[in-house]
């Protein structure tokens, strides 16, 4: 099984972006893990935020879900993982980052599907923004994909999930700490009052004079800042912010109708980010237009984050799929 590998590259040439941004060359990264390519079902993994093509190995971000004998297993499946453009993994960063949006990342790791020579995945998987990038593949590629299993994400970007993108990014562009800042504003969308108050229950850290949960909040922004650049957080957020499969087509009526996958929809009962009740108001959409769809939810107190600490759950939830 193929673990530490370092990134093969994808040259993408002469892409338009949806805003219309002209790019002739694009560095398109990737790594390989478990079964070698074209000999087992393949499983494309879209990473998260702050996540990268590392899902397995010493400093995999999924290694509890993905691995030998584990629920995806890499004696079975073919896992592939690409790199957000800009993410900043492969060295490469994308300075206009309102040049892209989630579709347009769609687009790329369609294209690299195709460079990879793959008919049809035989599924694919995303936490939060990297589920959001899934529904879009699925908006461009109906057969993409026998099984699309979005976990703590939507179709769209909400309201409420804008509004907190929008003041990331206000927070990115005039912080004089601006990666640190905007991850300790982050922190209190991933969790939850009552994850915080399990946690932490006002104790204080008596070195630094200060509440347990600042110092664990600086502690995660100064983190961040070690291991992230200032235009991939940009990016990252950019796309956070412009999810939505109905973008450029009549309804999401015309979305499901084209639908060919089974859909596993993951929510998260505390998730304040993608709620829960978003979630299911997508399932009964789906529903409505007969599209093979079911709905799970993981019972947590910590809320978006659950989908990266409750792995018993997640395992449980996924095992029937794999």
């Amino acid at each position: 099984m193929k673990l530490e590998n370092k990134p093969n590259h994808i040259i993408i040439q002469n892409f338009t972006t949806e805003s219309g941004a002209f790019y002739p060359v694009l560095n398109l990264s990737y790594q390989l893990f478990g079964a070698e390519l074209n000999t087992a079902p393949v499983v494309l993994v879209n990473h998260a935020l702050t996540g990268n093509s590392q899902v397995i190995g010493s400093t995999g971000w999924w290694n509890d879900l993905i691995g030998e004998n584990k629920t995806i297993d890499t004696n079975k499946y073919s896992i592939l993982a690409f790199n957000v453009p800009g993410n900043g993994y492969d060295g490469a960063i994308v300075e206009n980052y309102l040049d892209f949006n989630a579709r347009d990342i769609a687009k790329l790791f369609i294209e690299g599907v195709n460079f990879l020579k793959i008919q049809q995945l035989y599924a694919v998987i995303g936490g939060s923004v990297g589920g959001g990038i899934a529904w879009e593949m699925l908006a461009l590629e109906p057969k993409l994909a026998l099984h699309l299993i979005p976990i703590a994400t939507d179709w769209k970007s909400t309201d409420w999930l804008i509004a907190n993108c929008f003041l990331q990014e206000q927070i990115l562009k005039n912080s004089s700490n601006p990666i640190e800042d905007a991850r300790i504003h982050a922190m209190l969308c991933y969790r939850t009052p009552e994850s915080f108050k399990m946690k932490f229950d006002r104790t204080i850290n008596e070195e630094l004079a200060i509440f347990n949960i600042e110092s664990w909040l600086l502690h995660h922004g100064k983190k961040l800042q070690k291991r992230f650049q200032l235009a991939s957080y940009k990016m990252m957020n950019q796309l956070l912010k412009t999810i939505d499969v109905t973008r450029n087509s009549d309804s999401f009526e015309v979305f499901a109708s084209k639908i060919q996958a089974t859909i596993h929809i993951i929510g998260i009962n505390s998730d304040l980010f993608f709620t829960a009740r978003e979630n299911k108001e997508t399932y009964q959409e789906l529903k409505k237009y007969n599209v093979n769809v079911f709905y799970n939810e993981i019972e947590s107190i910590h809320g978006h984050d659950a989908f990266l600490i409750e792995y018993e759950q997640l395992n449980n939830l996924l095992a029937p799929v794999f």
